[in-house]
């Protein structure tokens, strides 16, 4: 296949420049090529997801607050957002492995350095590298899709890769934490450290078909690389870091986002006046990319229900990943179910009712949670949890295709564009779903506190019997009357603030279950708008 005699047929050519060549291949190649796609979406997302569900432990290791290391994911995200405005062009103009190789070196290269010397400055080091590897291990994994399916089932493969992504935040969840946290969290170090080496060496053992090459930067394209990515990395620190340190009450976080905007700015200034600019922006302004990236962003921030709701119901029950275990192994099935049925049920002409189905399904799992008490545990939200995890995967594939057949329409010079809006939409959205839920968690919180104090009157009977009840628990200990009633009331405020917490998570619910009903709401209104146009000419035919 890769001898120079070797013959590409027309149908083996590329779509995209700097992607591979797609020869027929043997079955056991193929079924090599689908196990590295799903190896290469986990080396993109597993790494950071391991650290974003265990920041509070992490904290403690590295002797910083829980907001500082919180940052980490962003740093990430950022990195993940940005980094195809390089990558898609360097692949072009280097090459797919030089590139990729390159990417995985750079991250190995940092996880060594953390793991060698663990400290919090690296840990910065380690995300940004895992974040541009991540840009580049995605596009891979859909490439080695394209080489398992025939040309008329690439969509097929794209949807089936963009859902393995998914994957990559529940299957962390299944590591235990105190295998994780061993020797000042070495383990999750050498984690970090083997996926790449892995992935570099599988790759190297199993390359994809060549690709054309040929030059592909121009000197503007440096500028605006280097004015979007700082400016990806404000925004994203603020959004990461807003709820822990407050909005209003850290006044840098107000600076930091100022400083983004200029940034941003002159970075628009400068693609909008290009003859080939690198982002194209007047095709962003149409109305159905800004339909398109809006209902991306909606439906990630909706997703927020599982990775923040859920999660912080349980864990402010006291629960910890080891009891959580069992839900996450339900919800990977559900996901697994959902790529299945995007991919079974995929029709160009089909996509925004998917899309409809998933919405549904968020928000009817999102209800189910709304019922929550301080009794819920896991096994009460499988359910409801596998509905959202089932629309997770059935969403974002459809989406990314509605996006690519958009941009086929335009032709391959707007694929970076796609890329780079499809990936701001749903890693900023990720930031920004945590951001709000967890903001409005803490509001509500605070309202349902006050609403509850207001009714723990001294003189009503019941709150002297609650306060009696929780004396006689502390006799034994106590020997001090004022000591135990005192402790007594202790105990009736912390049952009271466990009541606010649950009750402002059932708002949180309740809030993304109408987000997701208004989603489908409005992407429904849109296939019905699209139905009545397409009927309007054949019923003026018809009077006249």
């Amino acid at each position: 296949m890769t001898q120079p005699e070797y013959q590409f047929a027309p149908s083996e050519h590329p779509l995209l420049p700097g992607s591979p060549y797609s020869p027929a291949h043997p079955s056991w190649r193929r079924g090599v090529y689908a196990g590295l796609a799903f190896m290469a979406a986990m080396t993109a997302t597993v790494g950071n997801a391991l650290v974003s569900t265990n920041v509070p432990n992490l904290a403690g290791s590295l002797g910083e607050y829980i907001a500082a290391v919180a940052i980490l994911p962003a740093i990430y995200v950022a990195m993940n957002a940005t980094g195809n405005l390089s990558i898609v062009k360097a692949r072009i103009q280097w090459g797919i492995p030089a590139v990729t190789h390159g990417a995985l070196a750079v991250y190995a290269l940092a996880a060594l350095l953390q793991l060698v010397l663990p400290n919090f400055a690296l840990a910065f080091v380690v995300r940004a590298a895992n974040g541009l590897a991540a840009s580049a291990l995605i596009t891979v994994s859909i490439y080695y899709l394209f080489q398992v399916f025939p040309p008329k089932l690439r969509p097929a493969a794209l949807v089936m890769g963009i859902g393995f992504l998914q994957l990559g935040v529940p299957i962390a969840r299944l590591f235990p934490v105190e295998m994780l946290a061993q020797n000042h969290w070495q383990n999750l170090h050498l984690i970090e450290l083997a996926l790449p080496l892995v992935m570099l060496a599988l790759m190297k053992a199993f390359p994809l078909p060549p690709s054309d090459r040929g030059k592909a930067f121009e000197p503007l394209d440096l500028a605006t690389i280097a004015l979007m990515v700082p400016a990806m990395l404000l925004i994203s620190v603020v959004l990461a870091a807003g709820r822990l340190y407050w909005w209003t009450d850290t006044p840098w976080l107000g600076w930091t986002l100022a400083a983004a905007v200029p940034l941003l700015a002159l970075a628009i200034m400068i693609e909008a006046n290009r003859s080939r600019p690198l982002l194209y922006l007047e095709w962003i302004g149409t109305g159905v990319i800004l339909r398109f990236a809006a209902v991306a962003l909606l439906m990630r921030l909706a997703l927020a229900e599982q990775t923040y709701g859920s999660v912080g119901l349980l864990t402010a029950s006291g629960l910890n990943n080891e009891q959580l275990r069992s839900l996450f192994l339900i919800v990977i099935g559900a996901m697994l179910l959902g790529i299945a049925t995007a991919v079974l049920t995929l029709r160009p002409n089909r996509l925004r009712e998917q899309v409809i189905v998933a919405a549904l399904s968020f928000a009817l799992g999102a209800w189910l949670d709304s019922h929550a008490t301080n009794l819920t545990r896991p096994h009460e939200l499988y359910l409801s949890q596998a509905l959202i995890g089932f629309g997770a995967t059935l969403f974002i594939g459809p989406t990314l295709a509605f996006g690519f057949l958009r941009m086929l329409e335009r032709g391959p010079a707007y694929f970076i564009t796609l890329v780079v809006l499809f990936s701001t939409t749903q890693n900023l959205g990720s930031l920004a779903g945590s951001a709000l839920l967890g903001s409005y968690q803490f509001m509500a919180t605070r309202a349902h506190a006050s609403a509850l104090a207001e009714h723990l009157v001294g003189a009503d009977p019941q709150v002297v019997a609650r306060i009696q009840n929780g004396t006689q628990m502390l006799s034994g200990a106590l020997s001090d009357p004022g000591q135990q009633v005192a402790q007594g009331a202790a105990l009736l405020a912390q049952a009271q603030a466990r009541e606010a917490t649950v009750l402002a998570f059932n708002d949180v619910f309740s809030f993304v279950a109408l987000l997701s009903l208004g989603t489908a709401l409005f992407v429904g209104s849109l296939v019905l708008r699209d139905v009545w146009r397409a009927r309007r000419p054949v019923a003026g035919e018809m009077r006249a």
